[in-house]
């Protein structure tokens, strides 16, 4: 049984202690929370799990691993006291919003030689695995055409676009990984436009809420990635591979699976509403990868992985302000 010391009680905090609890090989051993309403509430719902603060946790023997759920500006600094003690790491998505504090942060991490898994759930989806081994058991072939559409039911309030680092770092991070992850390749070049369509608050902050991204990689594939903050009737995710034989799709997972047909059309429901729902099994499935690692497995997702995204978003940043596309 791994003890597991939980950093913030936020909305995805919420979601991974679930998935820490329900693992018969997992414990949720203590939460990290500066505010005291939030561990209240959090410790009022899970009874057995002790307050602890970040010198508490980190000092701790009996804490065998640590959950990042906290705000994104302390991500490197608890992966670098996490690795010093020996602990090992599970981190969401991104270790920082700067490209040299991630390699500061990962260098600490090579030299404890501590287990680093970095959250990108959606390389845990069964879909997309499902579309990503059929894509390297030869399928259709050698792969062409990417696409890759994400769109969030409704934009966050633009206060939010100063914090997260703007819709590249926060939202189509994501999905650069994911292009990177299905095809297997890392690219080499990139171009992106942005603008906003949905919120000019969004624009006056700063930030776009609607972009494209077309990433192209050293076999001649190439990705597009569709992103908006807003979508109208769902959480909208999907993904295309065309290859030489055929073409891989996986289409939104909706509310049912119930189809009307007659003669005034075919009705269906929309897709889930939001990435707790849609992405559910895949947190769940990611803490399981977790714990496999804890006992010694490889990552399958890491902080190089991590770092590349992050590059991704800031080229495709540049891309956009510059107006032209930037060779990696």
């Amino acid at each position: 049984m791994f003890n597991i010391a939980l950093f913030g009680s936020g909305r995805i905090g919420q979601v991974h202690a679930v998935n820490i609890e329900r693992n018969s090989e997992s414990n949720l051993y203590s939460l990290v929370e500066p505010n005291d309403q939030y561990a209240e509430a959090f410790c009022k719902q899970y009874p057995n799990v002790k307050r602890q603060s970040v010198e508490e946790a980190m000092n701790d023997k009996t804490v065998d691993a640590v959950c990042i759920c906290s705000s994104t500006n302390t991500h490197a600094n608890l992966i670098e006291l996490a690795a010093k003690a020996g602990k090992a790491i599970f981190c969401e998505k991104p270790i920082d919003l700067s490209l040299e504090r991630v390699h500061e942060c990962l260098t600490t991490v090579e030299k404890t030689k501590v287990p680093f898994l970095i959250g990108f759930n959606r390389r845990f989806d069964p879909h997309f695995l499902a579309l990503k081994k059929a894509l390297d058991e030869q399928k259709i072939g050698k792969p062409a055409t990417m696409v890759i559409t994400s769109r969030d039911p409704a934009p966050a309030p633009a206060e939010y676009s100063k914090s997260s680092g703007g819709m590249f770092k926060d939202m189509s991070i994501h999905d650069l990984d994911m292009a990177c992850f299905i095809l297997g390749e890392k690219p080499v070049s990139i171009t992106a436009h942005g603008s906003c369509h949905v919120d000019p608050a969004i624009g006056e902050a700063g930030d776009i809420d609607t972009g494209i991204i077309v990433l192209t990689f050293p076999s001649g594939a190439t990705a597009t990635i569709f992103n908006s903050r807003r979508s109208g009737y769902g959480y909208d995710q999907r993904m295309e591979v065309h290859g030489e034989t055929g073409m891989l799709q996986v289409a939104n997972v909706t509310e049912s699976q119930l189809f009307h047909s007659s003669k005034n059309g075919i009705e269906s429901t929309t897709p889930l509403y939001f990435f707790l729902q849609r992405y559910q099994q895949a947190y769940a499935d990611e803490w399981v990868h977790f714990v496999d690692v804890l006992k010694g497995g490889k990552p399958r997702c890491t902080g190089i992985d991590g770092e590349l995204s992050l590059q991704l978003a800031e080229k495709a940043k540049e891309s956009m302000e510059q107006q032209k596309t930037i060779m990696l």
